[in-house]
């Protein structure tokens, strides 16, 4: 291809300009040869003309086609140039944002002067395992890259980062640091990786400093060798330091700081720690205020020096030698203020001994103040023959004193260096390492002194070594490909590099001058120019005579001598290092011991030797001590050999400005830093070359297009590609065909895609062609037939507005007439309400009068009526009245004739003998009952008297306390007493009131009580006459009916049994889970060491608690109170203080004695009032009442004795049951003798139960009596008192026997006496209930009165202080309530184990029992048998268990567990071994064996795990383990007996369920282990899909042709590639997840985990490639967002196709879907904007700014997304609260839930097939 044929109309080229470096330009001819210029546009539309330079033919560079700007690597570009580099370098800095672009083997790094969110652990995970072309460049691609290569190649690594200072050359040796302890972890568990981070903070505390142009630049170089074991684990580390510049110690320029330690050390120094420091604020200080501005803007020097201070701790720096240090660094500041004063004679000067820093210097460094006083102004000189003291002038003593400093902070820096070194040091063999070199870049300013001197020495020895790598690369590159190698020619900087280090060179000149007793600067110049004059690199400066000219690869530097020499000796006086030698701190000291130069730290290493960086240094002996030049030189040696035996990788940091400015690129600064770091360089030799590198493949699939159509039907690529390019270029050398490559000159690509664009546009314009006609036609069609609808359109409107008219017309005249009706209608109808309204009235009128006239005549007869009724009445009355008082006057005259004869009779003498008939002797027995009484009587009235004594001492007592404290409170508080006096009456009175209300009330309900007693006298007579109908039908019975009675009874007993034992079940069930909190809160420090596992009480344990057979549930208080105390005692002193509960307890039970003390007090002070108004009444009684207080006293004596005989029977009847217990307890196989001795018990106990119920009856029949007499004596009542009269006594006529009388007299006496004890007691109860009624009105006043106290206090306090004390009060008040609460569930509980316990021995023996007597009826039959007779034995049913010895569990788990293979239960009962554990478990819950289930849960579980870790990269094996672990945790849920997991059970599966233990434990156990395999289960899935990710869904091409390859350069170089094709296509990944499916369906796991499989995969598909997407600038284009469409929605059609599509994993695919959708969006107009933004809700603001960066157009007909509509995107989004972690986590994992899925299956329907080996097991 000719000249003029790339020079010709529209081709852009680059100029040079004065501003822009390069300029942009257009051709506006076509350039021909011999032209003197050319013409051309440039951007602006200014027109230009550019000369030629004829003689070297240089034509200006051609400008790569857009669709090659802003490539990932800069050797990707078809013209490889300066302006090509600085243009796509600034077109990704600028537009994209990004900060790194590969350049061959360099990373090119800009300073962003910002923080970026791409240095996350996500974007870490994201590069790890990726290879280094695949990805968009990064640091962390480069760290990769020396990660893989170290554990492939087995040979270590070097990383040299080099830039200008403020480049970012720390930050990017931090991040690679970062991200290799973070990929490869510690091998150990020293936490190394933590330090050798932690040293980063140290080093830059103590060797980085503010410069002008950057404010953290490090000082000094280092190289940090990172160690690796042969597992490629970080074991240990090293650090080499070079050329700390000393003098930023004494000297800072404008604007420009000391090293941050100092000004971090200021800014905490007013610590209490750091008081004996002395020190102040920076700027008070001479060293660190002499740059004028000690503050950097954005840093707080406290915070720092705290994470400094962590650091040191981290890496084992002791405190006390933080302390040492930190007094070293600020005795440098005060030695720095030490004033020195000039005598007269100016030859001499001294320190004043009161100088206060010279004080604290010697203070801090523990040395004599007069020998360092005397030795800063005093010199000594040594002579053959003597010594002398010599003094020395101001300016000697100021630079002794600064080299001083210089050198205590030297020292200082390399001991932190060395114990950094040693926290590093690891004593574990090192297999290979990694190392970090953070060194200075080319440095060039307008005065350069000896330290850029030694800098751009060590860059001219690295740039050597760069340009040798790249040589030697792409020598391998070339011969691997096959390609006839021919000599690049590149620049050798060896003569510079002689010239500064060979014999005789600029070095050793240097140092000869120095051992020069009297050499200068001047002299050492002079040499230079007489030896070195005729080099090419050494140059004169033509106005000056004390400065030189080195000439660098890249750019000239003048350096000035000055100071040369002083700098290369580094002189300080022995006499001062002697006083530090003999400090009194064995730091300080330890430091300037001669043996201390040396670092002995060294690490081991398979192919190099580690050596310290600094040679040993012996000071003693001025004349033998190295030089600066010298120890440089020898450890630059060091550090080539050790980059030379190792794998070097560049990365190269830019700065883009000097201002550091955010996202600012200065071209200028740009190309001077690209020209000094050897970027350009490695374009020129890959430009000598064959840049350009296509494989077959890629070639083909971009350029098939130019191939002609009989050439695609060769199969062989190869050809193809040789034949088009043979027809296409007609220079052989333009092309070169390799093994797997095609190699192309500089510009060839540009050429091909200027055809291919050509093919392209010639066949859109055919397209376009086409398709205009084809819209001309369409479009005249659409007018032809839109004009033919208009005019139908037209006609159909005239038609229907002319019929409009007809209807409007029609209308009209017919409104008219229908108006005029109406208007006629509404006259008639007027006129007619009219009439109508008034003949209603008229009529009305008339009606009303005739009514009026009814009225009068129907109430006149009314009245008649009445009266005569009344008159009628009335002459009735008087007639009757009449006749009564005639028949009283007959009558009375009747009655006295009749007493007077009774009187006659009274007094006859018989009639008297009759009734004194046996009364003597009655006499003398009621005289007897009298004394009786009397005796009894005078006793109670003794212990009455007692009472009463008791009562007043009390009273008395009470009544002094009252005095006194009367008294105490003296008299001030006598109008308070009068208002509490008057408060106290209206309560009295109030309670008064309140009284009478209540005995209102008790009289009322006094009455109802009458009412019901008599209600139930008239029930019990009811019931006596049905009991004795019942006791005649008992006896009219015969004795087979009895018979069947008790067939009857022992069927009900079975029944009733059979009752108890499923209570018994349920209540166990209970139990357990009640013992288990019981025990959780009681031994809740046991429970955390014990081994999860089930409880039960031990089977002889007896929990008889109480004497009856129910014992009771209500237990009192003070008993709870001591269990505390004793649960107290139980725990120990420290828990019971620890315990708050148990201290509110007592503190609540101590108040809630004083209450019920208070209330027991009030009660005997109105017992006291009480009996003092009985004993005035009780003395005017009579003998009646004696009388009546002794029948009832014996009536209540015979009450308790019947109540003491019914209580003697219930203790015999709990002594009958608790020999039952105790015969049942001591009962054993051998005691089946006696087979009845439970159904004798049982009629013991029936027997027991008849007679307690025939004393029920007595007692019923003689309350019954009682009753019956008292109503007869209320029917008696009338003529009670007359015995003696006939009148009185029923039935007179007949004779009465005198005792029965008697009798029956004093029956009627105990019946009124025995209802007067039953009303004293309904009163007593009354007062009682009155008197509860007070206390609790009392208590409520109180409480009242306390909360009035309280809302006064709260109305005192503040808002917040009123709602704080408000909520004190209510937490105080909800603390009492769940206390109380907390008492009455420890109460229930604990009875509630009493009957459980009770209920469980019961049981226990009831079942023993049962089982003895089947046994015992079972030998009788046997005994019977006395012949031999074959029974054919039935078979028994399965019932689902499987019995094994405990020696076979070890064979049971081995068999089942660590050696089976799912393939050997194919086609049998998914689950199966879960089901066999199952019934294995069962049979042990059913022998209640506790140790055997324990045993055997754990030795499943540990066999689960075991095999699990074997086979941790099973995916079959694991998804099997995961089936049965959940079908096991199911089956326990199912059968343990817990209604809410029963509910679908069949009955026979309720037979299955465990009757003994209680599993809830092993139940979580299981659940926490199902959860380990179901993440181990998706780690296996994962680490089988990921690989595959990429690979399909963003490199394959799943539409074919769809999409095209763009150049690629150096990195996709096989180097960097491991072997062997890894692409995989969408297929794959559908093959690998239907896998997946069936072994899961197939193993029967539950269908909701495997939906929540799913949706984890499907996530992790998602994350990883939207996180490639994001990282990968050349698959963000719109063909890959049609391939992601496609290959997602084939994704989703599987989902749907296996029925997995309400899993939700199409949802969690939803943010790559908007990705694939963003990237096929327009993306030009504020519309489209809008559209993007309401699309991507499910992308964040930096993820979809981060995608319109990286979219690039794969061809020239697209467009690139401008800046302007990325800028118009983030202020849409910029109200959004997105995260700010811009990739996904792909290690994310749902949190999984396994829902209870219950088996259909019972347990006895189950077969266990023979390949188990599984024979020893038994089947019940």
């Amino acid at each position: 291809m000719s000249v003029s044929e790339l020079y010709s109309q529209y081709t852009r080229v680059w100029i040079p300009d004065p501003d822009e470096v390069w300029r942009s330009a257009e051709l506006t001819k076509d350039y021909k040869e011999g032209d003197k210029s050319l013409q051309l546009r440039l951007e602006d539309e200014t027109i230009q003309e550019y000369p030629i330079d004829v003689q070297n033919n240089q034509l200006p560079f051609l400008r790569n086609p857009d669709i090659l700007v802003g490539e990932n690597d800069l050797t990707a570009l078809s013209y490889l140039h300066e302006p090509a580099v600085l243009h796509n370098l600034k077109v990704r800095f600028l537009e994209s944002n990004h900060i790194y672009t590969y350049c061959g083997i360099v990373l090119v790094a800009i300073n962003p002067y910002d923080q970026l969110p791409i240095y996350g652990q996500d974007v870490i995970y994201a590069y790890s395992g990726q290879n280094m072309g695949d990805m968009d460049p990064h640091i962390f691609a480069v760290a990769e890259e020396a990660y893989k290569q170290m554990a492939r190649d087995e040979k270590n690594q070097s990383i040299i980062v080099s830039g200008e200072s403020g480049a970012g050359k720390t930050v990017s040796a931090k991040y690679a640091m970062r991200y290799f302890t973070t990929v490869s972890g510690s091998a150990s568990d020293t936490n190394i990786e933590e330090k050798v981070l932690a040293s980063s903070p140290i080093m830059e505390a103590i060797g980085n400093a503010k410069t002008t142009r950057n404010d953290n630049s490090s000082r000094f170089g280092k190289y940090i060798q990172i160690g690796f074991d042969k597992r490629y684990r970080i074991i240990g580390a090293n650090m080499r330091t070079y050329l700390l510049e000393k003098s930023r110690v004494v000297f800072q320029a404008d604007d420009e700081r000391n090293y941050h330690i100092f000004y971090q050390l200021c800014a905490a120094a007013s610590l209490p720690e750091f008081k004996e420091l002395a020190l102040t604020c920076a700027e008070d200080f001479f060293y660190t205020s002499q740059g004028g501005n000690t503050v950097i803007e954005g840093v707080d020097d406290a915070e720092d020096f705290e994470k400094t201070r962590q650091a040191f701790t981290l890496v084992g720096v002791r405190e006390s030698h933080q302390i040492s240090i930190f007094k070293i660094i600020a005795s440098i500041l005060h030695l720095g203020n030490v004033e020195i004063q000039a005598e007269r004679d100016g030859e001499s000067c001294r320190v004043s001994p009161e100088d206060e820093h010279l004080s604290d210097f010697c203070r801090l460094l523990g040395v004599e103040l007069s020998q360092m006083e005397h030795w800063l102004c005093h010199r000594k000189l040594v002579t053959t023959s003597e010594t002398y003291v010599k003094t020395m002038s101001l300016q000697q003593v100021v630079n002794a004193r600064d080299a001083l400093a210089k050198h205590i902070y030297a020292q200082l820096f390399h001991w932190i260096v060395e114990h950094v070194n040693k926290a590093l040091h690891t004593s574990l063999k090192q297999h290979s390492f990694i190392g970090v070199l953070d060194i200075y870049g080319f440095e060039t300013f307008e005065v350069n002194s000896f330290e850029q001197f030694c800098i751009n020495y060590a860059n001219e020895k690295l740039q050597q070594q760069f340009n040798s790598h790249v040589f030697k690369l792409e020598q391998e590159e070339y011969m691997k490909e096959q390609i006839p190698w021919t000599l690049i020619d590149f620049y050798d900087n060896q003569p510079c590099i002689d010239l500064i280090e060979a014999k005789l060179g600029i070095l050793d000149l240097l140092d000869e001058e120095c051992k020069v007793p009297k050499g200068t600067d001047q002299n050492w110049t002079q040499k230079l120019y007489d030896r070195h004059s005729g080099s090419q690199h050494f140059q004169k400066p033509r106005m000056s005579n004390n400065a030189f000219i080195v000439i660098h690869f890249a750019d000239k530097v003048e350096y000035l001598s000055d100071g040369f020499l002083e700098k290369n000796r580094d002189t300080v006086y022995e006499e001062q290092i002697n006083i530090l030698k003999a400090s009194k701190f064995p730091l300080v000291a330890d430091l300037f011991h001669d043996g201390k130069d040396s670092a002995p730290t060294a690490t081991a290493s398979s192919k190099i030797n580690i050596r310290s960086s600094r040679p040993p240094v012996k000071a003693s002996n001025k004349e033998h001590k190295k030089t600066v030049g010298y120890q440089f030189r020898s450890s630059l040696h060091l550090l080539m050999e050790t980059l030379n035996a190792t794998t070097p990788h560049y990365v190269r940091c830019i700065k883009p400005n000097d201002e550091k400015l955010p996202f600012h690129f200065n071209p200028k600064r740009a190309v001077q830093q690209l020209r000094a770091c050897g970027v350009l360089e490695t374009i020129r030799i890959s430009a000598a070359g064959y840049p350009s590198r296509w494989s077959y493949h890629d070639f083909f699939n971009r350029y098939r297009v130019l191939v002609k159509k009989r050439d695609l039907a060769n199969s062989d690529k190869k050809a193809i590609c040789r034949s088009v390019l043979e027809s296409l270029i007609k220079d052989p050398d333009k092309f070169q065909f390799g093994r797997t490559k095609i190699f192309f000159r500089a510009g060839q690509v540009a050429y091909l895609e200027k055809l291919r664009a050509d093919k392209f546009r010639a066949a859109t314009i055919m397209i376009q062609k086409a398709v205009r006609g084809w819209l001309q036609k369409v479009k005249y069609r659409r007018l032809k037939g839109a004009t033919l609808i208009l005019q139908r359109y037209c006609r159909g409107y005239l038609a229907r507005r002319l019929a409009k008219h007809l209807r409007r017309t029609r209308a009209a005249v017919v409104l008219q007439k229908q108006y005029r009706m109406q208007r006629a209608r509404r006259a008639y109808q007027r006129v007619r309400r009219a009439a109508v309204v008034i003949q209603a009235f008229a009529r009305g009128m008339f009606v009303r009068r005739i009514y009026h006239q009814v009225l009068r005549e129907h109430k006149a007869t009314v009245i008649q009526k009445h009266v005569r009724g009344w008159m009628a009445r009335r002459r009735f009355q008087r007639l009757r009245g009449a006749a009564i008082v005639i028949q009283c006057g007959f009558r009375r005259l009747k009655a006295k004739q009749a007493l007077k004869a009774l009187r006659i009779e009274a007094r006859s003498a018989e009639h008297l003998k009759r009734l004194n008939v046996g009364m003597e002797n009655k006499i003398v027995q009621l005289q007897r009952k009298i004394d009786d009484q009397n005796k009894e009587l005078k006793t109670l009235s003794e212990q009455l008297s007692a009472i009463t004594s008791t009562h007043t001492m009390e009273v008395e007592k009470l009544k002094k306390e009252v005095a006194c404290y009367q008294q105490s409170q003296g008299e001030d508080r006598g109008p308070q007493l009068q208002e509490e006096v008057e408060s106290l009456r209206t309560e009295l009175q109030r309670a008064h009131s309140e009284r009478k209300v209540l005995e209102d009330t008790h009289t009322r309900e006094k009455d109802e009580l009458r009412k019901r007693v008599a209600d139930l006298e008239q029930e019990n007579a009811l019931l006596k006459n049905e009991k004795e109908q019942l006791n005649n039908q008992i006896l009219c019975q015969s004795k087979d009916e009895f018979a069947q009675n008790s067939v009857k009874e022992n069927l009900m007993m079975k029944k009733e049994l059979e009752e108890e034992r499923s209570r018994y079940q349920n209540l166990v069930k209970e139990y357990s889970r009640l013992e288990q909190r019981y025990d959780n809160l009681r031994d809740e420090m046991t429970i955390l060491k014990q081994t999860p596992g089930h409880r039960r009480n031990p089977s002889n344990q007896s929990s008889l608690e109480s004497d009856s057979n129910y014992p009771s549930i209500s237990t009192s208080e003070v008993g709870d109170t001591e269990d505390t105390l004793q649960q107290v005692e139980e725990i120990g002193l420290e828990k019971a203080a620890m315990d708050m509960t148990v201290f509110l307890k007592l503190q609540k039970r101590v108040r809630e004695l004083e209450q019920e003390r208070k209330k027991l007090q009030v009660q005997l002070e109105k017992k006291e009032q009480q009996d003092g108004k009985r004993v005035p009444a009780e003395q005017p009684s009579n003998d009646s009442d004696l009388d009546q207080d002794a029948d009832l006293a014996y009536n209540s004596l015979k009450r308790q004795e019947l109540e003491s005989e019914n209580k003697k029977l219930k203790n015999e009847l709990n002594e009958l049951r608790k020999a039952v217990a105790d015969q049942a307890s001591e009962h054993s196989p051998a005691a089946a003798g006696t087979p009845d001795s439970y159904s004798l018990l049982l009629n013991q106990l029936r027997v027991a139960n008849e007679e307690l119920e025939v004393r029920k009856e007595e007692v019923l029949i003689l309350r019954t009596q009682i009753v019956s007499a008292d109503q007869r004596r209320l029917a008696g009542k009338g003529s009670e008192p007359n015995i003696n009269a006939r009148t009185s006594w029923p039935n007179s006529e007949k004779h009465v026997d005198q005792e029965d009388a008697i009798e029956a007299y004093h029956g009627v006496c105990q019946t009124n006496r025995l209802l007067e004890a039953q009303l004293q007691a309904q009163s007593r109860e009354h007062e009682e209930e009155v008197d509860n009624l007070k206390a609790q009105l009392e208590a409520l006043k109180e409480e009242m009165d306390r909360q009035q106290q309280t809302f006064c206090q709260t109305l005192l306090l503040s808002p917040e202080a009123q709602v704080e004390f408000g909520i004190q009060q209510e937490m105080s008040r909800l603390t009492n309530e769940n206390l109380d609460l907390k008492e009455l569930v420890e109460k229930l509980e604990k009875n509630e184990r009493k009957l459980k316990k009770q209920l469980k021995i019961y049981m226990k023996k009831v079942q023993d029992l049962e089982a003895a007597q089947a046994l015992a009826q079972s030998e009788r039959k046997r005994h019977e048998l006395n012949r031999q007779v074959t029974v054919q034995r039935k078979e028994k049913d399965f019932q689902g268990m499987l019995e094994y010895h405990k020696e076979d569990e070890a064979l049971l788990i081995r068999n089942l567990v660590t050696e089976l293979k799912p393939q050997v239960l194919a086609g049998a009962v998914p689950c199966l071994p879960a089901y066999i554990l199952y019934m294995c478990l069962r049979h042990a819950d059913y022998v209640n064996d506790d140790l055997k289930v324990h045993s055997l849960l754990t030795s499943t579980i540990n066999g689960i795990k075991k095999v699990l870790k074997k086979h941790n990269e099973d995916f079959e094996m694991t998804s099997f383990w995961l089936s049965n672990t959940c079908r096991l945790l199911h089956c326990l849920k199912q059968y343990s007996g817990d209604e809410g997991f029963m509910t679908q059970n069949t009955a026979k599966q309720n037979e299955h369920c465990l009757k003994n233990f209680d599993l809830t434990e092993y139940r979580q156990v299981l659940s926490d282990l199902s959860i380990q395999i179901y993440q181990q289960l998706i780690k296996i899935a994962e680490g089988l899909l990921q690989p595959m990710i990429v690979s399909a869904m963003l490199e394959n091409e799943s539409i074919q042709g769809l999409s095209g390859v763009k150049p690629t350069g150096y990195r996709k170089r096989t180097s960097s590639m491991p072997e062997g094709d890894n692409s995989y296509c969408l297929e794959a990944i559908i093959r690998q997840m239907n896998s997946f499916h069936t072994v899961m369906c197939d193993q029967g796991l539950d269908p909701e985990i495997i939906l929540q499989v799913f949706r984890q995969l499907f996530y992790m598909i998602n994350a990883v490639t939207l996180n490639n997407l994001l990282l990968r600038k050349d698959v963000c284009s719109w063909s890959t967002g049609m391939q992601l469409r496609y290959n997602i929605s084939q994704l989703e059609e599987w989902l749907r196709g296996r029925n997995l599509h309400q899993s939700g994993a199409v949802e969690t695919m939803e943010p790559l879907i908007q990705a694939a959708q963003l990237l096929q969006l327009k993306k030009k107009s504020p519309e489209d904007a809008e559209a993007i933004c309401s699309l991507c809700t499910a992308l964040s603001t930096q993820q979809i700014v981060k995608i319109l960066n990286l979219y690039t157009p794969l061809n020239e007909f697209e467009e690139r997304v401008t800046v302007a509509f990325i800028r118009t995107i983030q202020a849409q989004l910029q109200d959004r609260n997105d995260p700010q972690q811009l990739l996904l986590d792909f290690k994310h994992m749902f949190p999984v839930l396994f829902p209870f899925n219950p088996s259909s299956l019972t347990m006895d329907s189950i077969h266990i097939p023979a390949c188990l080996n599984l024979e020893f097991l038994n089947e019940v």
